[in-house]
């Protein structure tokens, strides 16, 4: 079924552009100080906007893609509640503050975060040629990576805090074998899986958490 919202290319390169300036602004915003209190709030809104655009290129709405997008979400958020209450999955940590309003201890964005990474990493490699077993391992391992990236950003901006704890391997094995299940659930279900957004928003990621990882590696 598709019902998407047909957006033409004059519409997306406009939307590239201002998403392009939108994290941009954010790596400046959230590295000076005078500037900081004012982004940090913003970063729930900014992950929920991606997500909403991402969505809005998405073109088959079937019942099987609502189902892995509530899959998705519930799962993410789920084992996110049952690590910190437990430290069983990922480790010893906690949310602070950057990421909005918590509840059970877990700011609802972060099932939306774990939505839009997964959609992300599987709508690229799903353009792979390669088989579908492939596919899954190498999505769960573009996973990986991003949270790699996204850990040392994430505790410098009090998105979460290991409590001046070494980031232990479980978090990263977790993180690699719950993709791996919403992956493997991602390339069953039968939806189009291409969304030209897609990249360009993986891209937009990865270029602001690595961007703040270099800046803090050149002047801590």
């Amino acid at each position: 079924m598709n019902t998407a919202v047909s957006v033409t290319d004059q519409t997306h390169y406009r939307i590239i552009r201002v998403m392009a300036l939108a994290y941009a602004a954010g790596v400046v915003g959230l590295q000076l100080p005078q500037l900081a209190p004012f982004f940090q709030p913003l970063s729930p809104l900014n992950l929920a906007v991606s997500l909403l655009l991402l969505l809005v290129y998405h073109t088959d709405w079937r019942t099987s893609f609502i189902g892995f997008a509530l899959i998705a979400t519930a799962i993410g958020y789920g084992v996110e509640v049952v690590g910190v209450h437990t430290g069983m999955i990922f480790g010893n940590y906690a949310y602070g503050d950057g990421l909005g309003p918590k509840w059970l201890e877990v700011p609802p964005v972060i099932g939306l975060n774990w939505l839009m990474l997964a959609y992300c990493c599987g709508s690229v490699c799903d353009r792979l040629v390669i088989p579908v077993g492939v596919k899954i391992v190498l999505a769960s391992t573009m996973m990986v990576a991003l949270d790699y990236c996204i850990e040392p950003v994430a505790i410098r901006l009090d998105f979460w805090t290991w409590f001046g704890q070494p980031i232990p391997l479980q978090n990263y094995v977790a993180w690699w074998v719950i993709s791996l299940i919403l992956f493997a659930i991602w390339f069953w279900l039968p939806f189009r899986k291409n969304n030209r957004f897609a990249p360009w928003l993986l891209g937009f990621q990865a270029a602001f958490f690595l961007t703040h990882c270099l800046i803090f590696w050149l002047f801590s």
